[in-house]
């Protein structure tokens, strides 16, 4: 920890293209420092730091991973590597001592979650799977108004998350599901979350179909969680579609939507609603940023020894929601998840 009592110091474990936000996030953030970034890419670290961070000197660069885990400086690492090494690498890091921040997926099975959680506890760090986007303000407008009673009672979630793929980011779908390729492991993880976050309940069954490329990767996957009594939460994924991220909330009452889930920094929310009595209103939230607000939540929750907003226990039901929603996918049927 620094001489501050007050920041924490933090490494990257890897370049993947998510530090583009990353990096300026725990540069900006008031309670976290970044001591340094490590890849397996020779080079790679130093190059991100360059274009990213040229002006701050204090920035390691290693082509070491294992020296991140074992900088004795370090406190918090921030886990960005590919979807399919994040419960190896994590539980290194725990192991450790480190406390650490997962990208979305956590893991791709909760057997792994399950030995992440357990070993965490053995160690006494936190760690937290890192879905900037409940960090935004937004969403707290979004609850506001459903929990003004003007929608009524939550009948039905819709969430589409999706960008058309261009040729640099193929390496997204040049493996099969279970290695963790594909539109589900990659963007899903929104779309399932947000899915998840409006009923009280998890769900109790996922009916899914998709479209699958030569590596068994999915381009493109819908479906529907049943939450039982009438109330339904359709997602969808794609790298085929034109890009969205919006989710929609409808009650017995009247309906809101989030228009951008992933919300540019510079830029103010917009929160519409409207009721079947004829009411529609937009509400505009100030800008923020959603990954320099994460940053600093977790550091508060190591500092002060609090628990995070994304438990994970949260962490545990979206991958076994994913996971369900894929079985369907491969079987063809309804998968309980009860």
């Amino acid at each position: 920890m620094t001489a501050d009592k007050n920041i924490l110091n933090w490494g990257i474990l890897g370049a993947a293209r998510v530090t583009e936000k990353l990096i300026p996030a725990i540069t900006q953030a008031s309670n976290a420092r970044l001591i340094a970034v490590a890849s397996r890419r020779k080079g790679a670290a130093a190059k991100v730091i360059e274009k990213l961070a040229p002006t701050d000197n204090d920035i390691q660069a290693w082509d070491d991973p294992q020296a991140l885990l074992t900088h004795p400086d370090i406190d918090v690492i921030h886990l960005p590597m590919a979807n399919e090494e994040h419960a190896e690498w994590a539980l290194k890091a725990i192991a450790h001592g480190k406390h650490v921040l997962i990208e979305k997926p956590m893991a791709l099975t909760v057997k792994d979650i399950d030995a992440i959680t357990q070993a965490a506890k053995e160690k006494g760090v936190t760690v937290m799977e890192g879905f900037m986007y409940r960090f935004h303000p937004q969403h707290d407008a979004v609850r506001e108004i459903i929990e003004s009673g003007v929608i009524g009672e939550i009948r039905t979630v819709s969430s589409r998350f999706a960008f058309p793929m261009k040729p640099a980011r193929l390496y997204r779908v040049n493996r099969p599901i279970a290695n963790g390729g594909g539109a589900m492991w990659d963007i899903g993880p929104y779309a399932i979350h947000t899915a998840r976050l409006w009923f009280e309940d998890e769900p109790k069954a996922v009916t899914a179909v998709a479209k699958l490329n030569g590596h068994g990767a999915d381009l493109s996957l819908t479906g529907i969680f049943d939450y039982g009594e009438g109330k339904f939460a359709q997602f969808e994924m794609s790298f085929e579609h034109a890009r969205r991220s919006v989710y929609e909330i409808i009650g017995t009452l009247g309906g809101v939507t989030c228009h951008a889930t992933w919300q540019p920094a510079d830029e103010p929310a917009k929160i519409s609603w409207w009721t079947e009595a004829g009411q529609h209103e937009t509400v505009e939230v100030p800008a923020a940023d959603q990954f320099v607000n994460e940053i600093e939540h977790f550091s508060n929750c190591v500092l002060n020894d609090t628990d995070p907003l994304l438990s994970l226990q949260d962490a545990r039901a979206n991958c076994k929601a994913i996971v369900a929603a894929l079985q369907s996918v491969k079987e063809g049927k309804t998968v309980s998840l009860a």
